[in-house]
């Protein structure tokens, strides 16, 4: 058979019995707060009934370990700790010099030093065959040389000029039959 478990009541809520041992410990402190200011601060008197005593600041570790002590007297010689020195520095040095080796010494030479400052080389200008004037001439770009093959945009009224703007794309059909030339269907 299942044991039922028998509630104990009193004033601060149910408990069960075989649970909550502290609740039902305490529950004659619990009549002078509270439940908000029970869970908020605790018990008072629980540990310890002196409320003006301090912690102490030393652990139970503390107080009871013992630090081990030196013999007092000099366990090698003088000379033994000296080798041992000298062979742990040796081997320390050597270790250093596999890991890193010296660094090669630093060429302080830029770029356009060493790619374009070559000597015997002279600069020469090439001349202008026509006459080009940067603000009026369109740009030759990639786009510009080939403007007959790209798919997507209206179509081109002038090769000097293929980006300009143009409302042909919004210009009714019937409008656009008036015209004397009809663009090209690219």
């Amino acid at each position: 058979m299942t044991e039922q478990p028998t509630t104990v009541y009193n004033n601060v809520g149910k408990c069960m019995l075989h649970n909550w041992a502290e609740e039902r410990a305490v529950a004659a402190l619990d009549n002078q707060q509270t439940r908000t200011q029970i869970q908020k601060r605790g018990h008072r008197g629980i540990l310890t009934m002196d409320q003006e005593s301090k912690m102490e600041t030393v652990s139970t570790l503390k107080a009871t370990y013992i630090p081990p002590k030196s013999p007092g007297v000099r366990l090698r010689g003088i000379r033994g700790e000296l080798l041992e020195k000298h062979i742990a520095q040796m081997i320390r040095e050597k270790v250093h010099a596999e890991l890193k080796p010296p660094s090669p010494k630093t060429d302080f030479c830029s770029t356009t030093q060493k790619d374009f400052c070559v000597e015997g080389f002279v600069h020469l200008t090439p001349q202008t065959t026509q006459v080009h004037d940067y603000k009026t001439d369109q740009a030759v770009t990639f786009w510009s040389e080939n403007c007959q093959q790209i798919q997507g945009v209206t179509a081109v009224k002038t090769l000097k000029a293929p980006f300009r703007k143009s409302a042909q794309f919004s210009t009714p059909i019937s409008e656009r039959l008036d015209e004397i030339e009809l663009p090209p269907d690219n």
